[in-house]
């Protein structure tokens, strides 16, 4: 496993406007670096937003998170893949996988963590925001 790259892009519920309880854990371990892009899409799966990589100029929109001790690589994402349901039981295929990417932050490219849906998108609905945040903002 990489451990040189200690930065990671949230786009979905880890970010800080859900004040999910998990974000909680996220700050205690990482630092918020600013706002980001990477190119991925959306599809609605069972009622909730999935996203892909793309090598389409679509781009999703989230925060970057820097790692504040190298040290605690091993151990801080260990709970984000716990999390993001990397850890299975023998047989299950996870739910996500964490893969690096190029994000874009002012206008610059940088290579950080990322979670991305590990299913079969083909049929579901395409979903054209970029922004999960404001999705469900404007859905309330």
């Amino acid at each position: 496993m990489d451990t040189t790259t200690n930065k990671l892009f949230v786009y979905g519920s880890l970010r800080k406007g859900f004040k999910n309880p998990a974000y909680e854990y996220l700050s205690s371990y990482f630092t918020y670096s600013g706002e980001g892009k990477v190119k991925g899409i959306f599809y609605e799966k069972e009622n909730i937003l999935v996203a892909v990589p793309t090598n389409e100029k679509h781009y999703l929109v989230g925060e970057i998170y820097t790692l504040n001790n190298l040290d605690e690589f091993s151990w801080a994402f260990e709970q984000l893949d716990d999390y993001e349901g990397l850890h299975v039981l023998a047989g299950e295929q996870p739910l996500y996988q964490r893969k690096l990417v190029e994000v874009i932050q002012n206008d610059k490219l940088e290579t950080v963590w990322v979670y991305w849906y590990n299913g079969r998108v083909e049929g579901l609905p395409r979903v054209e925001t970029g922004d999960l945040l404001q999705y469900v903002m404007d859905r309330k």
